[in-house]
């Protein structure tokens, strides 16, 4: 079967791969286009394969709120160069990730490559990421995934390079909830609450804040010793740490104003670049 330019062409708009690759895979086809199709998926497999060793040092956050279950998903997609974080193809695999994530229990990069995509209930999210990298031809993989449920804030850096998801005890009004993410965004907090903190990390700390006072009169040296501990704690524990946007109260303390017995049970914070 002759195989005419706009047979390439067609078969090009449906691939997005180069036209000299989709004439190859139309004749080894015979010019059947669905079969040429599922060569070029398998050379995609190809290109995964050899690619799968590259370093992945870039990439984008996604966040997906299910308003049905009630979940939240941040997933990082990771790729090997920046500009590839910002294509087409590789926001909508991060997006469908980031809302199969929702849908499983225990979410991994691997279950969720086996997730269904809703708008083609026969083809996964890892058809997907293979047609991505067949026409990127980078190595592409998923990364960090944190789900959390309940009441749920979010927050998402402009360039997708850093994400926040914080769970709520109970509902927060939605403009406070965005400014405590962007919080964890920017203070990077070690934890939600100073009894979380490793007691070792707290010994530590102690001991030095009292080598630091050695010679101070002995009634006052654990009066200052606490001190240094209670600033230090305000440095890494979210609750105690000064809020960003008023910075003369905690995060604890603005929350409470919101609500009595509001607060934080946990977040997740992931950064391109960072473990």
């Amino acid at each position: 079967m002759a195989i005419t330019a706009g047979m390439v062409k067609d078969l090009r708009e449906k691939t997005g791969l180069p036209m000299m690759e989709c004439k190859k895979a139309l004749d080894e086809a015979g010019g059947d286009e669905q079969q040429a199709i599922e060569l070029l998926r398998k050379k995609g497999l190809v290109q995964l394969s050899k690619r799968a060793g590259r370093e992945t040092g870039e990439g984008r956050l996604t966040c997906y709120l299910d308003e049905a279950s009630g979940r939240a998903a941040i997933v990082e997609l990771l790729c090997e160069t920046a500009p590839v974080a910002g294509t087409e193809d590789f926001i909508e695999l991060s997006a469908a990730a980031a809302r199969a994530a929702t849908q499983i229990e225990a979410p991994t990069a691997e279950n969720i490559l086996e997730q269904p995509l809703p708008s083609e209930p026969a083809r996964k999210v890892g058809d997907l990421l293979n047609d991505a990298v067949n026409r990127i031809r980078e190595n592409i993989k998923i990364g960090r995934v944190g789900v959390l449920s309940g009441h749920i804030g979010h927050y998402l850096h402009h360039d997708g390079r850093k994400g926040v998801l914080v769970e709520f005890n109970a509902a927060c009004p939605a403009e406070l909830a965005t400014g405590v993410c962007m919080h964890v965004a920017a203070m990077r907090p070690m934890c939600v609450r100073r009894d979380e903190v490793d007691p070792k990390l707290v010994e530590q700390e102690r001991e030095i804040a009292a080598e630091q006072v050695q010679g101070k009169p002995e009634h006052i040296l654990d009066k200052i010793v606490t001190g240094k501990l209670n600033k230090w704690y305000s440095e890494i524990v979210l609750l105690e740490q000064p809020f960003v946007k008023e910075d003369k109260k905690s995060v604890g303390q603005i929350l409470q104003e919101a609500g009595p017995e509001l607060t934080v049970n946990r977040y997740v914070r992931f950064e391109i670049g960072e473990a």
